[in-house]
This record gives structure tokens, sequence and C-alpha cells, in this order.
């Protein structure tokens, strides 16, 4: 845990201090060189910025211990973030496909657009394609590791940052040889896969919070782990809650009805700790056993799925005898 928010924060702070000076560099070189494309990228990075910031923050306060208000910790505050992210994403989307409209419309108007950028603002975007591919495949990387919903948010706002700075490196390259129309145009069609990046991520990090696991591939993961343990006739009932990178688990199993409690006790901390050792991100695990159910002999793992749905369940039961 403490390597997976260790690499949380890295891709935060490294995210935030190269926007903080390409912003910086972008806005300058763009204002000087007379390149609005350039210019736009600037105020892209600022964004970035801001909500690199808001991020930081919710991260660290995800990385707080558990405590009587929070006995599970505080990770759902990464699935936030994720949709802080993503909502800046959506934000900068719009604004970037506003203005692209704006400029197509001012040179259908028959208005001047500045094209005579200096070969300087062709280099920082250049530059800036190096440093967000660069970025793009390190915090992908960073995301796989930690799983962390908000680390790879910012893996695809960094694909989003890379093909803008294209888009800007084209725009620019080809403003200077008289076709002022492609950098608007290239501009909408980015604004567009930006946008299209944002309302994933927000999709992505809102099924997280609504606790959205896919019950039918977890019932059939513990069903097949619990399968050939001593004493468990039957597994009726998984229901399953996230908690950011972690998932809690209540199961109910059905058990020879002749066994005493304590027998059936220890069938159940059998389950609990095998569960918790084959399945990495469980957090924790309950347990409740009682009398093998004869209704489900011959229902299907589809039959119980729709009734467990319909009784406002995760996930369903199988049937091991």
């Amino acid at each position: 845990m403490k390597d997976r928010n260790q690499k949380s924060i890295l891709a935060v702070n490294l995210g935030l201090g190269i926007n903080i000076v390409l912003a910086a560099l972008k806005t300058f070189i763009g204002i000087i060189g007379h390149s609005p494309a350039l210019l736009a990228e600037g105020i892209n990075s600022t964004s970035d910025v801001a909500y690199y910031v808001v991020a930081s923050i919710f991260v660290r306060m995800a990385n707080k211990p558990a405590d009587e208000e929070h006995p599970y910790g505080h990770q759902q505050l990464e699935s936030i973030a994720a949709v802080v992210v993503g909502s800046f994403i959506v934000t900068t989307a719009v604004a970037v496909f506003w203005d692209a409209v704006d400029k197509i419309w001012d040179l259908l108007s028959g208005k001047t657009v500045s094209s005579g950028a200096l070969d300087i603002a062709l280099w920082v975007a250049l530059i800036t394609v190096g440093i967000k591919l660069f970025l793009t495949f390190y915090v992908r990387k960073l995301g796989k590791e930690t799983n962390n919903p908000v680390v790879e948010a910012m893996a695809y706002d960094h694909r989003n940052d890379l093909m803008s700075a294209i888009a800007a490196s084209i725009g620019i390259f080809l403003g200077q040889r008289g076709l002022p129309w492609v950098d608007p145009l290239a501009g909408a069609i980015v604004a567009l896969l930006i946008l299209r990046t944002g309302i994933y991520i927000l999709r992505e990090s809102s099924v997280e919070l609504m606790d959205a696991v896919p019950s039918k591939e977890l019932a059939d993961q513990i069903s097949d782990i619990l399968r050939n343990v001593a004493g468990v006739e039957q597994l009726h009932e998984v229901q399953a809650h996230r908690f950011g990178p972690h998932i809690v688990v209540n199961v109910t199993i059905g058990v020879d009805e002749n066994l005493s409690v304590q027998a059936g006790d220890e069938i159940a901390s059998r389950v609990e700790n095998l569960l918790l050792d084959k399945i990495p991100n469980l957090r924790r695990v309950h347990v409740h056993y009682h009398p093998s159910d004869a209704r489900y002999v011959n229902m299907s793992i589809e039959q119980i799925l729709a009734e467990g749905r319909k009784n406002s369940v995760d996930a369903g039961s199988k049937i091991f005898k």
C-alpha cells in the first residue's frame, strides 16, 4: 500500500510540475510568437495545473488511515478526484471546440486570422509532443501498477494533451505556409476526442462510486474458489462494495444443518481466509452461514443472479452439490 501511494503521488507531482513549466512557456511564446494555436495550448496547460492541484489534495487525503467514521479508509476519494479530473477535461474540450468553431467562422466571414507564428513556437509545440508522449506511457504504467482511478484519468489527460500538441504543431506549420484553416479544423477534431475521453472518465469513476462491481464475474470467481472447501455445500449470495482499489465482500453459504455453531464458524473462517488469500484486492470478507436451501438445487447461475438483482444485491449464488 505504501508503494502504491508513493507511485500515485509521483504521478500527480510529475504532471503538476511539468504542466506548470509548459503553461508558462507556451503562453509566453504564444504571445510573443503570435501563435493562436500555441496560446490555446498554454491556456489548456494552465487549466491542467488547476485540476492537478485539486487532484493532489484528494490523493493525499485518500492516503489517510482508517478511522471510526471511515472504517475502510479514505480511498473512495480517489474516485472523487477522477470525477474532478474528468469534469475539467470535459470543460477544456468544450472551450477548445468553441474556440475552433469561432476561428472557422472568422475564416468563412473573410476575417484575417493570424498565422505568422515564429519558428520558436513550432519548436515549443514539438517539444510538448515529446514530453506528453513520455508522460502518456509512463503515467499509464503507474496507473496499471496502482489501480488508482485518478492516475489512470491523468494518463488519459496526457494522451489528450499529446493529440492537442500534435494538432497545434500541424496548425502552426501549415499556418506559416498560408493554410490558416488547418489549425482550427484540427483543434475541433481534437476537442471531440478530448470530450469523449472526459465522458469516459466520468462514467467509469461514477460506476466505482456507485459500487457497481462486475457481479457475475465476481460470483463465478468466488464460486470457483469455494467449490472444494470442505463443509461448504452452497454459495447462496455475494454482495460486493468497492472502496477505492479494494472490495469488501459479504457472502452467504449453505452448510449441513446438523453441524454445531462452532463447526459452522470454523467453515466460515476457512472461507474468509481463503478468499482473502486468493483475491488480492479484497479488503474484508464477511461470511454468513445457514442450512443448505433446497430451492437452489435446480437453479442456474443466471437464474440466481436474476433473483439477486430482484432483491437488490450485487451478485448471485451457485449450487455446489
